[in-house]
């Protein structure tokens, strides 16, 4: 019997196993859906999809820079236990190297890639660690950073937790420029910069900024006369606040970010940054060990 894409994205649905798996299970089943979920049941590879609807809220953050091109990507698990296993390190370190050596496009993209020279997809790996660790592991996103021109990538990993990559354009990759790039890569993790510049700011971020100052300002008990003329007195400052270039430096609050790429080289630019935090977004769940007990005691 003929197996169909259909069929293998159905199973998969079915049972959280990879691609390649259910393909096989299929085989092996003759294409009775039922007998593949059993097959994949008998192999340990369905139980993964019981650990899909658990919160994977703790992680890495995983930072990697090779020639001209740079990755940092967020790598999901339950725990933090987990998350300072080897396994779980080693998966994250390769799935970085993966990225930057294939280039895909998307996670979507990514998940369906062999997986650093294997027969596996990088998700049936996902799935594989899994099993093997007993929590959720999710790929949840990634940035890519590419060097247009000559200079220097920098690279800042903050104990797993926080992820930089900055761009730093410059004729060369002298000394001076690979520790600039170290150090704009530890502002900006420190800093927490949304723009680039001041002309990057877009109106909707100022309209937010000032609905926010005037609430709290009406919450002061300023009179309404002076509301507007303070809003637009922390609007003027809101690139020294936000804009990486007009931001203080953090290891030399006298100079700026900007100051200080001139101080090594008059032709130093950043085009890009990026910056994840782990967890960022993610609703952690919150667990109440007297409501457990009260459960597993009938008492509630």
């Amino acid at each position: 019997m003929a197996i169909t894409a259909s069929d293998v994205k159905q199973l998969r649905e079915m049972t959280g196993a990879g691609m390649m798996a259910c393909k096989n299970a299929l085989k092996e089943s003759d294409g009775d859906m039922e007998k593949a979920v059993d097959f994949l049941r008998q192999k340990g590879l369905a139980a993964a999809q019981k650990k899909q609807s658990r919160v994977a809220a703790e992680g890495t953050v995983a930072t990697f820079v090779e020639g001209n091109l740079g990755v940092v990507v967020e790598v999901n698990c339950e725990t933090d236990f987990v998350s300072k296993g080897d396994d779980f390190q080693n998966f994250a370190k390769a799935v970085a190297s993966h990225i930057v050596a294939n280039k895909p496009a998307n996670v979507a993209t990514l998940l369906e890639q062999k997986f650093n020279a294997t027969d596996r997809t990088v998700s049936e790996a996902a799935t594989e660690l899994t099993l093997k660790c007993g929590e959720k592991i999710d790929l949840r996103r990634f940035e890519l950073v590419q060097l247009a021109d000559t200079g220097v990538i920098g690279n800042y990993n903050h104990g797993g937790r926080i992820g930089v990559l900055v761009e730093v354009n410059a004729s060369d990759a002298s000394d001076a420029v690979v520790e600039l790039s170290k150090d704009l890569a530890m502002h900006i993790a420190a800093a927490d910069p949304k723009f680039l510049a001041a002309s990057d700011i877009d109106e909707d971020f100022k309209k937010r900024e000032a609905a926010i100052y005037k609430a709290q300002l009406e919450e002061q008990g300023k009179p309404a006369d002076m509301i507007e003329k303070i809003i637009m007195g922390k609007l003027n400052k809101l690139a020294s606040e936000v804009c990486l270039l007009n931001q203080k430096f953090v290891k030399d609050p006298d100079t700026t970010v900007e100051k200080l790429m001139k101080s090594v080289g008059s032709n130093i630019t950043i085009t890009k940054f990026v910056k994840l935090n782990l967890g960022e977004g993610i609703e952690k769940k919150e667990d109440n060990l007297a409501d457990e007990v009260a459960k597993m005691t009938g008492n509630q």
